[in-house]
């Protein structure tokens, strides 16, 4: 996932709606561990080289289309942005890896958590990093979050939930972070993130190609077919988020992201039936807890502003 997007801009009209993409997306985030389990069979490294070469000409594709060669040379022209998005390519990468990895491995649940700590995350590394201050109800939320992560990690049986959520959370907040340093676009920052990665993922899908069980890709036209579709549920989604933040307001937008790891918890719960152990039923309680406050300050700001 994407938390990057220019600043939106309101228009009016239900034409212009930006909650349809919003929802699109964020559904197509939340689902995505049904797809994962389709490719279960290929091995994590090689399903992350995969996806990075089937995302790279769906994105030059998409932007060819929406006329983003521009922005997209521009970037490429820049030493400071593409050093920046050489960054954000390795941190993108580690997060696609670790939670593919997880979901195949059945820790539904840790991915959950850790795309629900995401956003406190980003409180955080915007006051620890950006010198931004946080506000008393936010400062509430990070503790509680804070509290439901040691209760998590007290309460583990191994230390694998705890590391997958954390390294997910703040994987994807340092992403955030670092891409909030360069006015590239969502679209055009993944095309040349995916092309910097693309050395390392062929590699990937050489190594695996001459290994003795071969590469899953080329075989059956089936999991061909799985693999290559890797490519639309990474852009498609990206691309409907952008056009969202582009049409409504920002912090609706981020109230709206709660609508995947919410989705990922019942996947676990219900499809996956993951058994769901006190110390981590409490930590998700915590986890709510804290998404609640820190919602209702973004809402009652919202309020005052509007005021």
């Amino acid at each position: 996932m994407s938390t990057l997007a220019p600043a939106p801009a309101k228009v009016s009209g239900p034409v212009a709606s930006g909650l349809a993409p919003a929802l699109g997306a964020y559904l197509i985030w939340g689902f995505l561990p049904l797809y994962l389990i389709l490719v279960q069979s290929v091995p994590p490294f090689e399903f992350v080289s995969w996806r990075i070469i089937w995302t790279l000409p769906l994105c030059l594709l998409i932007v060819a289309f929406r006329r983003q060669f521009p922005e997209l040379l521009a970037a490429l022209k820049s030493p400071r942005s593409l050093l920046a998005l050489l960054a954000s390519a390795v941190l993108i990468a580690i997060n696609w890896f670790v939670y593919i990895w997880a979901i195949m491995a059945g820790e539904v649940f840790a991915t959950s958590i850790g795309y629900y700590l995401n956003p406190l995350v980003n409180v955080l590394l915007g006051t620890l990093v950006l010198g931004e201050k946080l506000s008393k109800l936010q400062c509430l939320a990070v503790a509680i979050a804070a509290v439901a992560v040691a209760l998590l990690a007290t309460g583990a049986e191994t230390m694998t939930s705890l590391w997958i959520s954390l390294s997910l959370g703040f994987s994807f907040g340092l992403y955030g972070l670092v891409r909030k340093q360069v006015s590239v676009g969502s679209l055009p920052g993944l095309t040349i993130e995916s092309a910097i990665l693309l050395p390392v993922a062929v590699a990937i899908a050489g190594f695996y190609a001459m290994s003795p069980q071969g590469s899953a890709f080329g075989h059956d036209a089936w999991m061909s077919a799985l693999i290559i579709f890797s490519g639309v549920v990474t852009a498609v989604p990206l691309l409907m988020f952008a056009i969202a933040a582009r049409r409504m307001d920002y912090s609706t937008l981020g109230f709206i992201q709660y609508l995947s790891p919410t989705i990922v918890f019942f996947l676990g719960l219900f499809v996956f039936h993951q058994p769901l152990a006190p110390a981590k039923l409490a930590s998700f309680v915590l986890i709510w807890v804290a998404v609640a406050i820190f919602v209702w300050d973004l809402w009652a700001k919202r309020k005052a502003a509007s005021a």
